[in-house]
């Protein structure tokens, strides 16, 4: 490097070679004629010398570095280290970025996904593999049923201990699976690359914390459905009609919605705030609340339209082994074998439909937090800075991993 405006002579890991560095003159530009006696300053147009002053009758008046706004030409590119531009993010950056996260390293994304998948289907898809053989023994052999030798309360309750037990687990492991998500975003977004064990070496100090914001989480959705059942026994009480209940059933439900997707979108960036800013349960959901301030729509918009498409593509991946597990486990009832395999089916299903969905709404809550950050901190000019100095000196990505504190941010 000679004099801070070119490329650095090595191009550290993540970096494209063809990336020029944001602020400087693009690496072909022949600023010196070849041959030339003498070498034109910086901002001084090819084949000219010094004397010539294109622009303004003096000499007051230099080449501006940039085109100027109006003259046709378009600014410099946002640098971009990793998985996303350093500058304020759109939809198609958050998706793209997604995107990047799980292919620049499947192994750890994917392979965790998959583990937290599989341990949160498996008592799901018993439960229901129950369910079916009785389903299908009762629609061969009515005379069962009719006799009561049949029953069903065995595969409801099996199914239902199964759906606890499978809530049980996914508070576990999807909230660890979150944090560990995050923190390899954050050293992706710089071009970086964590292994599952280094990035639980990184988290596991904030599972506690971690396990604070879901259990406040918890409590802030559950008041209301307290409440609920508080208002419906006292309606039962009171001897209210079958119209009154479904009426107050109805406006509940309208209502629930309506709260679940404020708080939750308020506190939508508290495990992140958790993870690489190192705040506490209460300290994080207040972090979470101020940054979506002034954006909330938006923040909504972009949270719900990710869990439709990740529904959808969750939903392709799974229907085909929900439904050859529902026939096995219909049509081959009081099979050992044909419930195993029933089994085996839906929690295979649930689990490619869990492995893609995990990730991605981890990784576009991510990548929305840091462009919050951005918008409402100038958070893109502290990780501009951190870029440029990671390319020209080799910086060490994991010293990337600070730069979350909220001490960094250029407004803070």
């Amino acid at each position: 490097m000679s004099d801070g405006h070119g490329p650095s002579p090595e191009t550290p890991p993540g970096w494209s070679a063809a990336q020029p560095p944001p602020y400087s003159a693009p690496p072909a530009s022949p600023w010196t004629a070849p041959g030339a006696p003498e070498q034109a300053p910086y901002g001084q147009p090819y084949g000219q010398t010094p004397q010539q002053q294109p622009y303004g009758p003096g000499p007051q008046t230099p080449h501006p570095p940039y085109p100027q706004p109006g003259h046709g030409y378009l600014p410099p590119p946002a640098l971009r280290p990793g998985i996303i531009p350093l500058r304020p993010l759109g939809l198609g950056d958050m998706l793209d970025g997604t995107i990047k996260l799980i292919r620049s390293n499947p192994k750890a994304v994917l392979g965790l996904s998959a583990v937290a998948a599989l341990l949160a289907s498996v008592p799901v898809a018993v439960g229901q593999a129950f369910v079916l053989d009785e389903m299908g023994t009762a629609l061969t052999d009515p005379e069962r049923v009719q006799s009561g030798e049949l029953t069903t309360m065995g595969g409801l309750a099996a199914q239902y201990g199964g759906a606890l037990i499978s809530y049980a687990v996914q508070f576990v492991v999807v909230t660890l699976l979150t944090g560990v998500l995050t923190r390899i975003l954050g050293r992706a977004v710089f071009g970086g690359n964590l292994s599952a064990g280094e990035a639980w070496q990184l988290v596991k100090a904030r599972v506690p914390a971690l396990f604070g914001v879901v259990g406040l989480m918890v409590l802030v959705m559950g008041v209301p459905l307290a409440a609920f059942v508080v208002i419906g026994v006292a309606l039962a009480a009171s001897g209210a009609g079958v119209g009154t209940m479904l009426g107050v059933i109805v406006l509940f439900l309208v209502l629930y919605v309506a709260y679940y997707l404020f708080f939750r979108t308020r506190f939508a960036f508290a495990s992140p705030a958790v993870v690489l800013e190192g705040r506490g349960p209460i300290d994080a959901m207040r972090r979470s609340w101020h940054l979506v301030t002034g954006d909330f729509w938006r923040v909504l918009g972009i949270l719900l339209l990710t869990s439709l498409l990740v529904g959808v593509v969750a939903g392709i991946l799974s229907v085909p082994f929900t439904i050859a597990g529902t026939l096995f486990g219909m049509l081959g009832a009081g099979s050992v074998a044909n419930a195993v395999v029933s089994a085996v089916l839906i929690a295979v299903g649930a689990t490619l439909g869990a492995m893609f969905t995990y990730p991605f709404e981890a990784g576009v809550a991510g990548l929305l937090y840091a462009d919050r950050r951005m918008r409402s901190e100038a958070f893109d000019l502290v990780l501009q800075t951190a870029a440029i100095e990671q390319q020209r000196q080799g910086w060490v990505h994991a010293s990337a991993d600070e730069l979350w504190h909220p001490s960094n941010s250029a407004r803070s």
